[in-house]
């Protein structure tokens, strides 16, 4: 019976598509210590550079003295500390929406949301690039699922009007489009107010994963809705983590408060789950009193995007139209793309290669990540590396 799983396992080592882990021994930081080497880390999501913060850290331990290491229930029975309603409502205003509810991750935020709101005789129109946990969670859902290409809306609007005109029943009882804010493998934007404008039209809802943006983009870092500086809308329902920009653990969905009363009452992964340790809420409270208070860290972000885009395009990538701390170089051959990953970590820049399924086939990417933290050298001394490992490996 192992022999299925050891035969699967070959298969994807001769794919070039096996995985294996890199052992991480120091604070996440700028620099990591991998595998007893001191290395540049340019592959994190923690975009401000909070995981480490002394403000986050001193707030877990206070509250881990006070409550303890653990909720020990999930929140409907026995865990509902009150540091959990106060997060919910620091991110639900800080998402400038009428109520909030977490979780324990923002997988889990996603798969509770979708398949508690999104059932039988709904539609569901996914954009091509989501999220895995997005499409986990359409699958479960049991709505109809469309996948429509990529930030196309013609074409979610043209599949739309081809599902309602095809229904048997005259209509769907809710349709639902989803999208990522910040796409996480290709750094780009959703159209969110054209996407709202459809929604309108269709009487639909729209479900933004802001993981990638929430803390990142918008005058305040509230994300993609604060980026187009769109007011609150009833039909807009925002999915995120504390576990990126925020440096800490956890997911939520904000929106209406009835969208959130009745998640609280349906989404399994949020019923069934033991509430999230009340250090590590600590934590994303003092993440959400940073940004509110000091605009610095999203300023420095932004100079280090830009520092970094000049910088790799003048070396030979080509333009960056990327505005955001996700910059995907694409070098097309998973196995080239691999080499180059395994150079650059030798070189002592950690940014990994990405391939297969995770991307689509030829797409191929060094994903590099940037945070408020690097240095100016530390950026410098990556283009570089990727300037002089380009030329040999003729990428560039």
């Amino acid at each position: 019976m192992l022999a299925h799983f050891q035969n699967e396992l070959n298969r994807l080592k001769e794919k070039g598509l096996y995985r294996t882990l890199k052992k991480v021994t120091s604070p996440v930081d700028t620099t990591v210590t991998i595998n007893g080497r001191e290395v540049i880390l340019f592959s994190s999501n923690n975009y401000l550079g909070l995981a480490n913060h002394p403000a986050l850290k001193k707030a877990a331990v206070s509250v881990l003295q006070n409550y303890g290491s653990g909720a020990g229930a999930s929140r409907l029975i026995s865990g509902n500390l009150e540091i959990h309603e106060e997060l919910e409502q620091r991110i639900a205003a800080f998402k400038k929406c009428s109520a909030a509810i977490i979780f324990s991750t923002g997988y889990m935020a996603n798969i509770g949301a979708i398949t508690s709101l999104a059932g039988k005789n709904d539609l569901i129109l996914s954009d091509q690039l989501n999220h895995a946990s997005i499409i986990d969670g359409c699958r479960l859902s049991t709505a109809e699922t469309k996948i429509y290409p990529h930030k196309d809306l013609a074409a979610l609007e043209k599949i739309l009007r081809q599902a309602l005109s095809r229904h048997e029943k005259g209509g769907y009882n809710n349709i639902f489009f989803i999208t990522d804010g910040i796409f996480s493998m290709d750094g780009d934007i959703t159209p969110l107010p054209d996407l709202l404008k459809i929604a309108d039209r269709y009487n639909a809802f729209v479900i933004l994963d802001d993981a990638h943006a929430t803390g990142v983009i918008g005058k305040n870092g509230g994300g993609t809705a604060e980026y187009f500086d769109l007011a609150d809308n009833e039909h807009l329902i925002q999915i995120g983590t504390f576990s990126k920009a925020m440096g800490s653990l956890g997911g939520y969905v904000a929106g209406h408060e009835l969208i959130i009363e009745f998640l609280r009452n349906r989404a399994r992964s949020f019923i069934y789950s033991t509430a999230l340790p009340p250090s590590v809420s600590a934590s994303s409270i003092a993440a959400i009193n940073i940004l509110e208070k000091d605009k610095a860290l999203l300023q420095s972000l932004q100079h280090n995007i830009d520092r970094f885009k000049k910088g790799i395009t003048e070396i030979g990538y080509g333009s960056v139209e990327i505005e955001t701390p996700i910059i995907p170089i694409i070098i097309g051959d998973a196995d080239l793309t691999m080499e180059f990953a395994d150079t650059l970590l030798k070189k002592g820049i950690y940014a990994p290669g990405i391939r297969p399924p995770t991307v689509p086939e030829n797409q191929s990417r060094i994903r590099v990540s940037l945070m408020s933290s690097h240095t100016g050298d530390q950026i410098d001394t990556a283009l570089s590396v990727f300037e002089e490992e380009g030329k040999r490996l003729e990428i560039i």
